[in-house]
């Protein structure tokens, strides 16, 4: 069941995946009708589940479950990811690889390998106050007040 990604509380779980380029213009309309075709038909255990999603900077992909109404299970989060499986091949692009960092370089998205991350923060080419993608979000609440986040407050501190 698509809701409105606002209408969500603040305890939805959260899965944030982060694109390896910019979508245009036309993937973004068309990834957004899939995404709601998804979400439309995604059960756990034939239940509905009360679901939502928005796209933000034209590169991350956030889903979220009103787990209050249906918990997602073990085969509706796999459901989920061949569905983003199936995303990665149609668009050429990574949404699921993990060691990738992405951060704002003024109102620029910049996606880098983490191992390039960390030299970089060797080299003082980013900072602490370098404002970072904090993908490890698990719900709502989290995914507004510490998704975007200066590197201090986020685990890309340890690199700094």
């Amino acid at each position: 069941m698509l809701v409105d990604f606002n209408t969500l509380p603040n305890t939805a779980r959260v899965w944030v995946y982060q694109a390896s380029r910019t979508f245009s213009e036309i993937e973004l309309s068309q990834i957004k009708e899939e995404v709601e075709a998804f979400i439309e038909e995604w059960t756990a255990h034939g239940a509905d589940l009360k679901a939502g999603y928005e796209v933000k900077y034209k590169r991350f992909i956030v889903l979220a479950i009103d787990q209050s109404f249906n918990s997602a299970s073990g085969c509706s989060i796999d459901a989920s990811v061949h569905f983003i499986q199936t995303l990665e091949k149609k668009y050429d692009v990574l949404l699921l690889d993990k060691m990738n960092v992405s951060y704002k370089q003024g109102e620029f998205i910049a996606y880098k390998p983490l191992v390039d991350f960390k030299k970089m923060a060797k080299q003082k080419s980013v900072s602490a106050n370098t404002i970072v993608f904090n993908n490890l979000v698990t719900n709502k609440l989290e995914y507004l007040e510490h998704w975007e986040v200066p590197a201090s407050e986020s685990w890309h501190s340890r690199f700094m």
